[in-house]
């Protein structure tokens, strides 16, 4: 038998390689500096305060941060941590395969313009088929083009104090130069998760994801001064656990510009669990106090919507398990020649709804190359909808234009409680068409009805459909306009005894069964009716 050689032990000692650094522990610096000066990471962690940030509140940081970001993007990809502190910033530029991580007490604040200068708004050629802050990303706090694999996450705060909003001085117009536009700006990039954060005064857009596919957004808070986040031309998408305060502008809205020179569909959005509302005074969702607007402080707006930018149209949405408080309703508007279909909206609460609780508009204001013809909106699914205290002067519409109807429709499971009080000459009211017209639910006046005005549409069910007033209402429940199939099933409704339910124009295919306090009926055509 041959044994085998014995190995001195200070040998067999110098053979086993050095334990891997362990990744720095809170209050840790998290890298060494070499004698020539230079960060060494540690673990891939890259603290921003070893390459020079003060994180005082008062030194401008925007340097050493990108310093660190540039050394992970040079190591190959690392996460940039932010401890405990107030960091002063001007834009900061993502990499790929880099990650941002605010640390518990992290404070991430947009510096006053005075303080720190913010990259230029890039050329964009298609500037004109789109707002401005639609239409550049570089003038931002953070932002990242072409690239992949990036994550913003943390329990930490992102402050967008020095940020211009987009309608500075009471009216609208382009940001002075040097100035910040958004809070977070993403352009043709994939892969990204942002979590845990939160937003206060995000800008124009506390986030605009533009051409990003595979987006995750979870478990944020942003208490802002106009959007929440935009959606733009973006696919599989999901947007989990949320919470949005914009008094000013729409919470969580699904867009598809032309910003990127061509018409790219939002598709394949899951929106799920989160709360939008626009009643509180900003900055007190994120601090718990939730003091409530006063009469006169903003729009209430803070809502979920599609559009108004629709170049591209939406395809593949779900949303669901959102509340809605304190705000618009929901919002799906196809205006620049995109076709929105595969929608599924359900289990969604909404309570004191400023406008439309459900607003559906397919118009035609062509905003785009060689002005695009009107598009299409069908197979849309709304179910399991709760309503309480919407305002009685709009109702629920529905409205495409002359020759392009919102097609197969259907509501189902809704409760609504408005307030009521329409009175007979409401009830006259000729809406009007205004076909090139910004689309917003009182773009049209007040409605005839109060519970769903219904024009320019075919195949459209509403299916165990309760509509009830606080105080009696003498305008119709439904009135219809052009519309071809419609069928009403198991639903209820307020009525009152010097009112129709219905008031039909140029209606075929009208039914209506098990519905109270309406009869069974069924007409072929209608010219003009009233029962």
């Amino acid at each position: 038998m041959i044994c085998p050689p014995v190995i001195p032990f200070f040998l067999l000692a110098l053979s086993i390689p050095a334990a891997a650094p362990l990744p720095p522990q809170q209050g840790d610096p998290g890298a060494r500096v070499s004698p020539g000066g230079n960060a060494v990471p540690r673990g891939g962690v890259f603290d921003v305060r070893s390459f020079g940030a003060a994180g005082d509140g008062k030194a401008l940081d925007s340097g050493a941060i990108t310093l660190a970001i540039e050394a992970a993007s040079a190591a190959g990809g690392g996460t940039v941590t932010f401890p405990a502190g107030r960091y002063l910033s001007g834009s900061i530029r993502l990499r790929s395969n880099v990650g941002l991580y605010l640390g518990h007490g992290a404070v991430l604040e947009a510096a006053l313009p005075s303080v720190a200068s913010y990259d230029s708004p890039e050329p964009n050629a298609w500037s004109p088929f789109q707002d401005f802050g639609h239409s550049h990303w570089h003038n931002s706090l953070i932002w990242g083009e072409e690239i992949e694999n990036v994550s913003i996450t943390g329990p930490g705060r992102i402050e967008g104090t020095g940020l211009s909003r987009g309608f500075d001085n009471g009216k609208y117009g382009d940001p002075l130069p040097g100035t910040g536009n958004k809070a977070i700006a993403l352009k043709n990039c994939h892969n990204v998760t942002m979590r845990d954060f939160a937003v206060l005064h995000g800008g124009h857009f506390a986030i605009l994801a533009t051409g990003v596919d595979n987006l995750t957004i979870d478990n944020l808070l942003i208490d802002t001064n106009r959007d929440g986040m935009d959606i733009d031309c973006c696919r599989n998408v999901r947007i989990t656990g949320c919470s949005v305060n914009s008094p000013w502008d729409d919470a969580i809205c699904l867009k598809s510009s032309y910003g990127l020179g061509r018409a790219r569909a939002t598709e394949d959005v899951t929106v799920a669990n989160c709360y939008v509302t626009g009643g509180y005074i900003e900055g007190t969702l994120l601090d718990g106090t939730m003091q409530a607007a006063p009469a006169g402080y903003a729009g209430f707006t803070g809502r979920i919507k599609f559009g108004t930018e629709s170049n591209g149209g939406f395809r593949n949405i779900a949303i669901t398990n959102c509340v809605f408080e304190n705000c618009g309703g929901l919002a799906i508007e196809s205006v620049d020649g995109g076709v929105i279909e595969d929608v599924a909206v359900g289990n969604i609460t909404m309570r004191n709804i400023v406008n439309s609780p459900i607003f559906i508009r397919l118009g035609n204001r062509a905003r785009g190359p060689d002005s695009p013809p009107p598009g299409v909106i069908r197979r849309i699914a709304i179910s399991n909808v709760v309503v309480s205290g919407a305002r009685p002067r709009l109702g629920s519409i529905i409205s495409g234009i002359p020759g392009r109807p919102v097609e197969q429709l259907s509501i189902r499971g809704m409760r609504v409680l408005a307030r009521g009080g329409g009175t007979a000459s409401g009830a006259e009211f000729r809406v009007p068409e205004k076909e090139a017209d910004y689309p917003e639910p009182g773009m049209f006046g007040p409605m005839p009805s109060f519970g769903f005005f219904i024009r320019h549409a075919s195949d459209v069910g509403l299916s165990d459909v309760v509509i009830m007033t606080e105080t009696p209402d003498l305008r119709p429940a439904f009135v219809l306009e052009d519309v071809a199939g419609a069928e009403f099933v198991h639903d209820r409704w307020s009525h009152s005894p010097s009112a129709p339910s219905f008031s039909l124009e140029g209606v075929t295919g009208f039914t209506v069964r098990f519905c109270t306090p309406a009869r069974d009926v069924h007409l072929e055509r209608v010219e003009k009716k009233q029962f």
